[in-house]
């Protein structure tokens, strides 16, 4: 099954961020997108992988 493709606003509400926070962690590359043309979009396991890291780094 394919991963659900999510909007930068989408994630800005999963992960209470706001939208320079999120296109700081894609810039950074700690989160991961893909862009379909001018439209930013980043795969549900990314977020899903960057709150596992998140965790991990501080516990």
């Amino acid at each position: 099954m394919a991963d659900e493709l999510l909007t930068v606003p989408q994630v800005m509400r999963r992960l209470k961020l706001g939208r320079s926070a999120v296109y700081d962690l894609i810039r950074s590359r700690r989160l991961a997108s893909i862009t379909i043309g001018r439209s930013r979009r980043i795969p549900e396991s990314a977020v899903r992988e960057f709150i596992a890291h998140e965790l991990e780094v501080a516990a």
